[in-house]
C-alpha cells in the first residue's frame, strides 16, 4: 500500500498542535494515526504527541501477519486507553499542561481489510469511485444535535459551536473508543485528517484533489487547499491507498 501524509500550522495558529505517524506492515499493509491536540500553547502538542507515540509504538511492536480484525482492534484499544491515562496523569500533575487533551483517529489496513478507531472529531473518510464517504462519527456537540434531529448535517457544518467536542483523550481517567471495520476495493483510499481539513474542504474538493493517480501528492494538495480557503486551524492529512 502507498501512503501520502503531511501536516501544516495553517494561517492563523501560533503553533501546530496536530501530530501524526505512519508506517508499513510486514504483510504489505499500512497504518496511520492522526491526533489533534488541545489545551493551551504547550499542552495540545504534548497531548497529541503522547498519543501518537504510544499508538505507533504498540502497532509496531504487537502487529503480526495474519491477525484477525478483532486482534487488531485489541491493539488499538489498549494503546488508546493507555495513551489516555498517560495524558490524564501528566495533565493532573503538571500545571503547565493542565487540562490538555487530544482527539485520535487511527487505521490499520491489512490487504483489503481495515480497522479504524476514533475518539473526538478527527475523521476517516473512504474515497472511492462512488465518491467520498465519512467512515467515523464525530464525538461533538453538533453531531449530537444532528443525531437528535435538532439540526441538519448542512446546518452542523456552519454551526458556531461545531468545534466543541464531547470526547477526547486525557480529559477523564476512562475513555470510550469507537471502531469501524471495512474492506477496500481496488482503487479505494482512506483519508485520515484533523478538523483543520474537514472543516474547510468539501467532499467534492477531496475527490478533485485525489483523482489523477499521483498519490504521493494528495496530502500536500489537500493541505494546500485548506490553506487557500483560510487555514483557520492546524491541518493534517494522511492518505492510504
Amino acid at each position: 500500500m502507498k501512503i501520502s501524509a503531511g501536516t501544516d500550522i495553517g494561517k492563523i495558529r501560533a503553533t501546530n498542535q496536530d501530530s501524526y505517524e505512519i508506517g508499513e506492515l510486514p504483510d504489505g499493509g499500512a497504518w496511520a494515526v492522526v491526533c489533534d491536540g488541545m489545551g493551551g500553547h504547550a499542552g495540545g502538542h504534548v497531548a497529541s504527541r503522547i498519543a501518537v507515540d504510544r499508538i505507533a509504538k504498540d502497532i509496531r511492536e504487537n502487529f503480526r501477519n495474519g491477525m484477525s480484525p478483532s486482534s487488531v482492534k485489541n491493539i488499538l484499544e489498549s494503546s488508546i486507553v493507555a495513551a489516555n491515562l498517560e495524558i490524564y496523569d501528566r495533565s493532573q500533575n503538571d500545571d503547565e499542561v493542565r487540562g490538555m487533551g487530544t482527539t485520535a483517529v487511527a487505521a490499520v489496513c491489512t490487504g483489503e481489510n481495515c480497522v479504524i478507531a476514533n475518539v473526538g472529531d478527527s475523521r476517516c473518510y473512504k474515497l472511492s469511485a462512488e465518491g467520498v464517504t465519512q467512515i467515523t462519527k464525530d464525538h461533538s456537540l453538533v453531531q449530537e444535535m444532528v443525531d437528535a434531529g435538532l439540526i441538519t448535517p448542512e446546518q452542523a457544518a456552519m454551526h458556531p459551536r461545531k468545534n466543541v467536542i464531547t470526547r477526547a483523550l486525557g480529559i477523564e481517567e476512562d475513555v470510550a473508543v469507537d471502531f469501524t471495520e471495512l474492506s477496500l476495493a481496488v482503487g479505494d483510499m482512506l483519508l485520515l485528517c484533523s478538523d483543520g481539513l474537514s472543516n474547510l474542504v468539501t467532499n467534492e474538493e477531496m475527490t478533485a484533489c485525489t483523482s489523477d493517480g499521483n498519490i504521493f501528492d494528495y496530502a500536500k494538495r489537500l493541505i494546500g487547499l485548506a490553506n487557500e480557503k483560510g487555514g483557520q486551524d492546524n491541518i493534517t492529512a494522511v492518505i492510504i491507498a
